[in-house]
Parts: C-alpha cells; sequence; structure tokens
C-alpha cells in the first residue's frame, strides 16, 4: 500500500525490509490450522503471507484509511477478516480460541497492549512482536536490575516460564 504516509498520532512504523518481513513470517510459521490476530496491519507488509498461510487472519486496525484499504484488498478471501477497532479494546475473546497474536507495535501502546492482552491468555497459545529494545528490556529484566518493575513481573507471571 504505497502512498499512506504513516502518522505520529499513530506511532506508525511500517515493514519495508523485505529480509526483516521474512525473518518474521519464518519465526511465526503460521499454518492453515492457526487463528491468527493481526494488530496495526499497517500497509500489509506481512499480512498478505499471513492470509495465506493462516487458516483464518484478523487484522485490527485504528487508521481508517488503512482499514478502506485493507478491506478492499481482501474483500474476496472469505479467510481475512478486517476489524477497525483499537487494539488496546478490542475483545479478543471474539475471535474465538487458540489465538496466535501478531504485530509491530508502536512503543506508546506497547505496555498497555500487553496488560491488555493479559485479560485474554486463556485463548492466546503464542504472541510474537516486534518492540522496541527498551521494551524488551523491561520484558526481561531481573530482580534488582534498573529495568525491573511490573511489566516483567506480569509477563513473567503468566507464561509458561513461570511454570519452570
Amino acid at each position: 500500500m504505497p502512498g499512506h504516509r504513516s502518522r505520529k498520532r499513530f506511532g506508525q512504523h511500517f515493514l519495508v525490509d523485505p529480509g526483516v518481513v521474512d525473518a518474521i513470517l519464518r519465526s511465526i510459521h503460521a499454518t492453515k490450522d492457526d487463528v491468527v490476530v493481526e494488530i496495526g496491519p499497517g500497509r500489509g507488509a506481512i499480512t498478505t503471507a499471513l492470509a495465506a498461510d493462516a487458516g483464518h487472519l484478523h487484522a485490527i486496525e485504528l487508521d481508517r484509511d488503512l482499514v478502506g484499504r485493507l478491506k478492499r484488498q481482501y474483500r474476496d478471501n472469505p479467510t481475512v477478516s478486517i476489524h477497525e477497532a483499537d487494539a488496546l479494546s478490542f475483545d479478543y475473546s471474539t475471535l474465538g480460541h487458540r489465538l496466535r497474536i501478531v504485530g509491530n507495535l508502536p512503543y506508546n501502546i506497547s505496555t498497555p497492549l500487553l496488560f491488555h492482552l493479559l485479560k485474554f491468555r486463556d485463548r492466546i497459545i503464542d504472541m510474537h512482536f516486534m518492540l522496541q529494545k527498551e521494551v524488551v528490556d523491561r520484558m526481561a529484566a531481573g530482580p534488582g536490575s534498573k529495568a525491573y518493575g511490573r511489566l516483567g513481573i506480569c509477563l513473567l507471571y503468566t507464561s509458561d516460564a513461570a511454570d519452570e
């Protein structure tokens, strides 16, 4: 979707590097058994491949200009649903069980979105996000480190790593 300029108010940074896109898709490795939820598909850098690989793709986009383009692009594809919505308040329980969540998240919504998604953790089997280093540092921080805090504690407590 060339021509759409990123909007600062949405914190948009579009994926454009084919090598990065390929690496993301290989790490997700979606199959026809998967229900994938892409948060903020933007211009659709990984959307087309996800739509081809997944059993069903739900794309959640806030920018109405991008929503219109995505709806036109996928109108004839019954395995793709475009949702014009704010991912921070979206009810993910409406999409079923065993969800795989994917997204290139803006810094300003990363932490609140992760906390929102924890409400649906019984329906989510995995999450693949592109995040700013500062957010990842907070997620992975150990006790006593400067970045240690609520985000890392909650994510560890609710993750499979907490069972080990």
